[in-house]
């Protein structure tokens, strides 16, 4: 069930709820750091509401579902805890806080003191008939909650009576019929997982915590002055109207718990509650008592309560309240209801719903507390990360449920290094900051340069007669000149007026596949490619394309062999080329033919030379 909300949206993450949270079913997640609720581990205890600076912590309200019940055609008994009179000492007298609660639209109004009653003879007649075994009373819905999940071996140990609440509800349906409505009143917030627990008589359909009927008073603007007085109804509690007080029910039970003589110990409050079922599982039959623990101081400060101070003076008012509900008291009848509502079945069984985690072994201890500064033999705590020990705070670590930031002395070890380091940086950003300015000087004036080489080379590539382009190395555009865009076409031309240049424009959306190709070969292969002729539309352009700066830019450069000038130019280009050719071909002729001339001579030479030598003879 979930019980307990956190607003991220109010949450300063301080970890008050975490460190607060006895069975750290608060954590936090992932790298936003933000606490988050593990309900399956949650207690119900409500240790974690009053300690939110941001009011970021919230339980689960039944306001709405008792505002419901009364607006439907079912008759609804609300039973109130006997702590009201701790709570409401702004109402002067009780029987105007009863009519109170009637005026909310309540057929019936009973005090659970009846049911503390018939619960306190079960304890009697249990802890009496002694086999040897001993039990941990199961009053208080946080503890028997917390043995459930984390000491799972000890519920055979819980005794096996339901509590008040549940007792009051199989009274009053008894009483007034089993189709009746039940809404419990008290200080418990842990009462509201409870109520999930039991069906048939002993249901109780919501839970309404002494905050949540103020603000239902508050909303239907009933006030004490606007009632007249009115009594509970009965059957009405004797010496159950002590509840509230931690050993109220070894009072109603008639149980001593004498230092002397008493077989039975009460225990109260957080810390106390937790060592108690640790010593309880480790020594039973060394201690040999009962145990008869309540989580708060009783439910006097209950997180029900709209305020948890001045318990002592809230443990007077219910004691004067129990002295003057007494005055006059029909104990004959009180008797006679007890024999009525003695067959009533108040036993229960206990589920075990394990959440403990796996213990890490001493090396990975070690390691934990290591970082925190500390070591595996140290006993002393400071109690700061809401640990009962600096090991057990390392196991929780080890577990993945805190963070070592939650270590006071840690974070404030962290602090001062971190501040150390801080001034040792700040020393050496001084004599650097001191060079950095001189490095700006000059870094400016070669900004400027570079400016003006820039401004240069943009005022170059706007003037050129041929479209021009410069990409990067995933073909963006660069810088480009209105010749480029011309060429493109109409749609550039348009795109250009938005984004002057088309700075930022995909090459690929501007050009076919054919030319675009051209730019990642040199990409690519970082070797120009100068003068190819591709056709594009109804154009031929002679393409150049260089690498200005190795696989990171290119720019290219295209001309319109279309163009009156340029093709003119080429022309001359193309004839200037091939007479070129042709002379060195002409050459290469004269050549061979110079060369075929000299031996035919030679040739001639020697025939005559032979003829003349052959007359002579």
């Amino acid at each position: 069930m979930q019980i307990i909300n956190i607003d991220h949206d109010r949450c300063t993450r301080s970890y008050a709820c975490i460190r607060t949270c006895p069975v750290k079913a608060i954590t936090t997640r992932g790298k936003d750091g933000m606490p988050v609720v593990n309900h399956n581990r949650c207690i119900g205890c409500g240790s974690c509401l009053n300690v939110c600076a941001s009011d970021a912590v919230s339980h689960l309200s039944d306001v709405e579902d008792t505002v419901s019940l009364l607006s439907s055609k079912h008759r609804v008994a609300a039973i109130v805890d006997p702590t009201i009179s701790g709570e409401f000492p702004d109402i002067t007298d009780y029987r105007k806080f009863v009519e109170m609660i009637r005026t909310l639209g309540f057929d019936y109004v009973n005090e659970v003191s009846f049911g503390v009653d018939l619960v306190a003879m079960k304890y009697h007649e249990l802890l009496s008939n002694f086999k040897g075994k001993y039990y941990l009373l199961a009053n208080c819905p946080s503890l028997v909650s917390y043995v459930g999940k984390f000491f799972p071996e000890l519920t055979d140990n819980l005794a096996p009576v339901v509590t008040p609440m549940t007792a009051t509800a199989k009274v009053v349906r008894e009483a007034f019929g089993e189709d009746l409505k039940v809404v419990f009143i008290g200080p418990c917030l842990s009462a509201k997982h409870e109520a999930g627990l039991h069906k048939g008589t002993g249901k109780v359909d919501a839970v309404l915590t002494f905050r949540e009927l103020r603000e239902l008073f508050k909303r239907s603007d009933i006030k004490e002055a606007k009632v007249e007085y009115s009594d509970f109804d009965k059957p009405i509690g004797y010496l159950g109207s002590l509840y509230p007080i931690s050993n109220g029910i070894l009072q109603a039970a008639g149980l001593d718990d004498s230092l002397t003589g008493g077989k039975v110990i009460t225990v109260e409050e957080k810390i106390n509650m937790l060592d108690a079922v640790d010593e309880f599982n480790d020594h039973p039959e060394s201690l040999k008592k009962h145990f008869n623990i309540f989580y708060h101081a009783g439910c006097l400060t209950g997180p029900g309560t709209t305020d948890q101070s001045n318990r002592y003076l809230r443990r007077t008012m219910v004691v004067d309240y129990v002295h003057k509900r007494l005055k006059g008291f029909d104990k004959g009848q009180w008797k006679k209801e007890l024999e009525r509502y003695m067959h009533t079945d108040l036993g229960r069984t206990f589920r075990k719903d394990d959440q403990r985690l796996p213990q890490p072994d001493n090396e990975q201890l070690e390691e934990v507390l290591k970082s925190l500064g500390k070591r595996l033999e140290e006993t002393a705590a400071c109690n700061a990360c809401g640990f009962r020990s600096c090991r057990d705070f390392a196991t929780s670590i080890s577990q993945g449920l805190s963070k070592p930031e939650m270590c006071l002395n840690y974070s404030i070890k962290n602090k001062q290094d971190y501040i150390k380091t801080l001034k040792n940086n700040n020393e050496k950003l001084k004599k650097q900051q001191e060079g950095l300015l001189e490095k700006e000087k000059s870094l400016l004036e070669e900004n400027q340069k570079l400016k003006q080489r820039s401004d240069t080379t943009s005022t170059l590539l706007k003037n050129l007669p041929s479209a021009a382009v410069i990409v990067d190395e995933k073909l963006k555009v660069l810088e480009s000149n209105e010749s480029f865009v011309k060429v493109l076409g109409e749609d550039a031309k348009i795109i250009n007026e938005v984004i002057p240049g088309l700075t930022g424009a995909d090459l690929k959306t501007l050009l076919p596949y054919n030319l675009y190709n051209l730019f990642m070969y040199v990409l690519e292969n970082d070797e120009n490619i100068i003068g190819k002729d591709v056709q594009h539309d109804d154009r031929l352009l002679n393409v150049s394309i260089y690498s200005l700066k190795p696989n990171k830019i290119v720019g290219g450069v295209f001309r319109d062999m279309y163009v009156a000038e340029v093709r003119q130019e080429e022309i001359i280009n193309r004839v200037s080329e091939a007479i070129d050719e042709n002379l060195k071909m002409v050459q290469q002729i004269a050549f061979s033919l110079g060369e075929g001339a000299s031996t035919t001579e030679k040739m001639l030479n020697s025939i005559i030379e032979t003829y003349r030598k052959k007359k002579k003879d």
